[in-house]
């Protein structure tokens, strides 16, 4: 039984490693399976719909790049609009970074719908990270790592990575471009890896901008460094392979974000982000930064949602007790999404070995390193979320893989079942994940399911909104499509009689309906609404 097992795994190892040798084959299968198996688990569980405020951001960028403009004229009824994340002075536009908008426009573009641009986005992070890997790992490791990218419980085709609109996966497709370049050109510089460096850098600096600096300075250092050692190239090849073509990549993104910054705030040295900070914001950026005076809020909604972020997050992060506590639960929840219950204890398991390992190896050392400047970046952020650090996901699977690997090297049969075991426990999580949304069936939020019921009318409809004393502020209701007057339903904001009769008037020709919600009771996610016609 024995002999018959191990033959029956050399003839797997041969097969497996003739397919892992062709490279780009497997990285474009491991794309085409993240998009494929993010367009089948939301046809599944059924296609998102927008919740949250960052994401009826992100969908204002990507309607707005789908129809050919960068940003949209102020609209004159503007201040029954104004929303969280949202530019309206001078211009009527997102205030993120444009790359994640630019993903969903194409989407949007190619197939109707935004999220047809987040399943691309998966499909470019799994095969990004399956062809850096290929630089780090033997092949039928890349390989692996590629397909534990689209399983992964959290950061797969079932997370929210790509059954949402939030991005994440933008982000670690450009920091697995800088991670495999940066190795490829150190093996044997080459124009071509450097341009795909570039091409990193200008996905990272328009997705995660803070985050994405941070990830590539060791980079920039270590390249910086071989290239003035005894082991770099001359100083006419450094120039010729390596600093041409990043820098020509970076000087096309940097004119191209001057005139997208232009375009919207009308200076192409202010990003939309800051404006938008400058004229709502009151907590600051960082922990370290004193916050700014209360601008004055048209709405009160606005005030509570940014008092909130004062209040109940700097504030509280600014005192040592509460920065201890709650950055020790970001990174808690950190490693439970990136590693989660799959992962954790075989690292953990092995982590004798990998620290000995690290001890030997300069580029475990360089991970470890680029990773550790990420995380310390992010907790002194005042705000958090699971993909501000999205850049080093492909340096995670590096370790996932070492991991797996030094089982391997300790007694091959053990390691052969921790592999096995792995991705069992990766698949079936996946499948459970898939199976609990399927149980609790699709997005049934009000405002979908009224924007769903107003389409299917005759006519176009205004819905001026009123919130109760209840309202949950990170459960917001008014957002727009770029094309405001186009839209077939627009949302708006309750204001004093007169303000709202000139909206009624200004759309005229539309049925106008007014909707109050708020929640069940203080402690309920619940929505308690009415919707009634006023005209």
């Amino acid at each position: 039984m024995t002999q018959l097992y191990r033959s029956c795994w050399r003839k797997i190892s041969m097969i497996l490693n003739t397919v892992t040798r062709r490279r780009w084959l497997c990285v474009t299968l491991i794309g085409l399976l993240g998009f494929g198996g993010s367009a089948v688990v939301a046809f599944v569980i059924g296609i998102p719909a927008p919740r949250l405020n960052d994401e009826f951001s992100y969908l204002l960028a990507a309607d707005t790049f789908a129809h050919g403009k960068l940003t949209n004229q102020t609209h004159p009824m503007w201040v029954h609009f104004e929303s969280m994340h949202i530019v309206h002075q001078p211009t009527y536009m997102s205030k993120y970074p444009p790359a994640q908008g630019l993903i969903m426009a194409a989407g949007q573009a190619i197939g109707g719908h935004p999220v047809i641009g987040v399943w691309i986005s998966m499909g470019f992070m799994c095969a990004a990270i399956c062809w850096m890997l290929y630089a780090w790992m033997p092949p039928s490791w890349a390989l692996l790592g590629g397909f534990l990218s689209v399983v992964h419980p959290e950061i797969g085709v079932a997370g929210y990575w790509a059954q949402s609109y939030w991005g994440g996966a933008v982000a670690a497709c450009g920091g697995a471009l800088v991670a495999g370049g940066l190795r490829r050109i150190l093996h044997q510089p080459c124009a071509q890896h450097a341009f795909i460096v570039g091409l990193g850098l200008a996905v990272l600096v328009n997705s995660r901008p803070y985050e994405g600096l941070l990830f590539s300075l060791p980079a920039g250092v270590l390249l910086f460094l071989w290239m003035l050692s005894k082991r770099g190239p001359s100083i006419s090849i450094s120039f010729a392979k390596i600093i041409a073509p990043i820098l020509i990549v970076l000087a096309v993104t940097g004119l191209a974000m001057a005139f997208y910054n232009f375009r919207v705030v009308g200076s192409a040295f202010r990003m939309p982000y800051t404006v938008h900070e400058e004229t709502y914001g009151i907590a600051p950026i960082f922990l370290w930064q004193k916050p700014r005076p209360e601008p004055l809020y048209r709405h009160s909604v606005l005030r509570e949602f940014h008092r909130a972020m004062l209040e109940k997050v700097y504030n509280r992060r600014r005192v040592i007790a509460g920065f201890l506590s709650e950055k020790k639960t970001a990174v808690r929840t950190q490693l439970g999404f990136y590693l989660g219950n799959a992962y954790i204890f075989p690292l953990l398991a092995m982590a004798p070995l990998m620290i000995v390992r690290l001890l030997r190896n300069r580029w475990l050392l360089f991970a470890l390193l680029t990773c550790g400047v990420v995380v310390v970046g992010f907790l002194i952020e005042t705000f958090e979320g699971k993909h501000y650090i999205a850049p080093i996901t492909g340096l995670i699977f590096v370790f996932i893989l070492q991991a797996m690997r030094l089982w391997r090297w300790r007694d091959p049969l053990i390691g052969r079942f921790v592999v096995f075991l792995i991705v069992s426990l990766s698949t079936y999580w996946l499948v459970r994940s898939v199976y609990d949304d399927m149980a609790k069936g699709p997005s049934n939020h009000p405002r979908a399911r009224i924007v769903r019921q107003l389409e299917q009318t005759t006519g176009s409809h205004l819905v001026i909104v009123s919130y109760g004393s209840k309202h949950n502020i990170h459960d917001e209701w008014v957002y727009n499509d770029a094309d405001i007057d186009r839209s077939k339903v627009v949302w708006a904001r309750d204001m004093h009689p007169a303000e709202n009769d000139r909206l009624m008037k200004y759309f005229r020709n539309r049925s106008v309906w007014l909707l109050s919600t708020d929640q069940d009771d203080s402690s309920s996610k619940r929505q308690s609404y009415y919707l009634k016609p006023l005209r």
